[in-house]
């Protein structure tokens, strides 16, 4: 049993996640940790919310709330919507914690001690009409690189390339819209990586079975060539920049940490919540001194975050000098469109996890986003795709299974596993080919594939359909009720396995379809195992609810017109 750590880009605090967030990130980390956990494995998946910088302090002066107030309520929100979803974490924590805040000071001091950061003087934007400092989100204007004209001082949402708020053309307060503006000296904090150039390239070339595309976004910012990274801000929230006696330091009072400097901090933040709320330790998940080495560590995020994750984050622990876990596997997605437009946050663009659950059970949306994700290329949501696949592999080929199967035994067999007849020549091509497709889905999981796995699954469910047509119970009890016996335990069985086989991506279907025969256990199963005859013989059986039903036209009208679709904002 291998020891697995998981951990999935932290939601940002300001407002609930649309689907593009779920599908490239928290979601696929769920699916991974169920299938992992279903394999016997010890599994601690961590996630949180991302609670300090601009975007907070900002959203809560719009909500008029103050911003711990703010962050206490988004918090459980986001908390909500997570499990309302079926997001199995084992810890959703803050990055607003007092553990987050202890870490943060503690790597700040480590990488000072090795002479990786220094104080410089800035020039930074200032509001004469605000009276006070704007850092990133707190300015807007127009993106230097692509025009975009509503770019923020940290990053344009248009063309994504990272920003300091000096950058940007016709800069306007994002506060008062103020351009009373000036440039003013002011003392931050600076992360030396330029000096760790060289030891992060060395790490990242040790991670040669990553996929192409974090490699290549992690190369191509080394490439481009590092530079030193401000790591503090003139903010009110967030963790506090402190002296070597643990009081305000001296011509930094009242600055914090940068988000982008303690938010990955809180991964580990959130593991020393999780130890505390149940009684566990943490360290033996991060240290490598203290029992971490065995520890296999991997993270999903979408391809926007993976230049903090494979160059900043790893900065900040190799540069430390202590013996810290780092990952092992990065999983990166790339980005789930709208109709060909980005979902956003900000803008309000796209279905989000709230409303999805309005129209559908989670489930639909999980099939979606697992089977048909943004793995290896950017993928386009439009209501009409949705609706294809969800109707043709959820309705008809899972469903349909599932309900014809159980509701012939309850009136054919008196809802009962039949005991009559041995399996014969269709049943052993049957279980040979089943094994196959285990073997093929379990294969594409290992590897993190999602839509490939998805799609293996589905194909096993197809094979099980297959096999109904050729044994054909309702016919076959007509003239050799024996031989129907042995195609309905058959059946019977298949749909204790593919409950089995869809746990990991739609959990609670599963659980259904699984109690519609009795079962209970929803591990993965081997492909040497006996998977088409492990029902015990005169186990009672009885048919769910209609598992799925299927989306039909006047839905998708009344969706399209309620959020959009066809057509893309500019």
């Amino acid at each position: 049993m291998a020891r697995i750590l998981i951990t999935s880009a932290l939601p940002y605090i300001n407002g609930i996640k649309h689907l593009g967030n779920l599908a490239g990130s928290m979601l696929p980390a769920d699916v991974w940790a169920r299938f992992k956990r279903a394999q016997g494995h010890e599994v601690l998946y961590i996630c949180a919310t991302d609670e300090h910088g601009t975007p907070a302090e900002l959203a809560a002066a719009a909500a008029g709330q103050d911003v711990r107030t703010y962050c206490d309520e988004q918090h459980q929100i986001q908390k909500a919507a997570g499990e309302a979803f079926g997001l199995s974490y084992d810890w959703f924590g803050r990055s607003s914690s007092a553990a987050n805040q202890r870490l943060t000071q503690h790597f700040a001091a480590a990488l000072e001690a090795n002479g990786l950061i220094e104080e410089r003087v800035d020039r930074m934007i200032y509001s004469i009409d605000d009276a006070r400092f704007l850092p990133d989100r707190y300015v807007e204007g127009i993106c230097p690189h692509c025009a975009y004209p509503s770019a923020r001082g940290d990053q344009c949402d248009n063309c994504g390339r990272l920003l300091d708020p000096t950058d940007l053309i016709e800069p306007y307060s994002a506060v008062s819209g103020s351009r009373n503006l000036e440039v003013r000296d002011t003392r931050h904090l600076y992360l030396l990586q330029t000096n760790l150039a060289d030891r992060i390239r060395t790490w990242i070339d040790s991670k040669a079975d990553w996929q192409t595309l974090a490699r290549s976004i992690a190369l191509k910012h080394l490439d481009e060539g590092l530079i030193d990274r401000g790591i503090t801000r003139d903010l009110k929230w967030g963790v506090p920049v402190v002296g070597p006696d643990g009081g305000p330091r001296p011509g930094m009072e009242g600055k914090v940490f940068y988000v982008w400097f303690d938010a990955p901090i809180e991964y580990i933040g959130a593991t020393e919540e999780w130890a505390e709320a149940n009684g566990g330790t943490w360290r033996d998940w991060w240290r490598t001194d203290e029992g971490a080495d065995d520890v296999r560590y991997v993270q999903f995020m979408g391809k926007d975050n993976v230049a903090f994750h494979t160059v900043s984050f790893p900065a900040t622990i190799l540069g430390s000098g202590e013996p810290w876990k780092t990952v092992d596997t990065l999983k990166a997605f790339n980005w789930l469109n709208w109709y060909g437009g980005k979902f956003s946050t900000s803008q309000k663009r796209g279905v989000f996890m709230d409303q999805a659950l309005e129209l559908l059970p989670a489930d639909y949306w999980r099939w979606r986003l697992t089977a048909y994700g943004p793995e290896h290329a950017d993928s386009a949501f439009t209501w009409e795709d949705f609706q294809a696949s969800t109707n043709k592999d959820l309705a008809d080929v899972l469903g349909n299974f599932v309900n014809r199967i159980v509701k012939f035994t309850e009136s054919r067999f008196d809802g009962v596993v039949p005991d009559a007849g041995e399996p014969g020549p269709v049943e052993a091509q049957l279980a040979t080919d089943i094994a196959s497709g285990i073997a093929e889905a379990t294969a594409q999981f290992e590897a993190m594939e999602f839509r490939k796995a998805a799609q293996a699954i589905r194909a096993v469910w197809v094979l099980g359909n297959e096999y109904l047509q050729v044994a054909a119970p309702w016919t076959a009890f007509k003239t050799d009720p024996v031989r129907a016996a042995v195609g309905v335990r058959t059946g019977l069985n298949l749909v204790a396995l593919f409950a089995r086989l869809a746990a990991p991506i739609i959990p609670f279907s599963a659980e259904k379809i699984a109690a519609s025969v009795g079962e209970t256990d929803l591990s993965w199963p081997l492909a040497t195992d006996d998977l088409l005859d492990r029902l015990p013989h005169g186990q009672s059986v009885a048919a769910a609810e209609v598992l799925f039903r299927k989306i039909e036209d006047a839905q998708v009208t009344e969706w399209a017109e309620r959020f959009g679709g066809g057509e893309v904002e500019a």
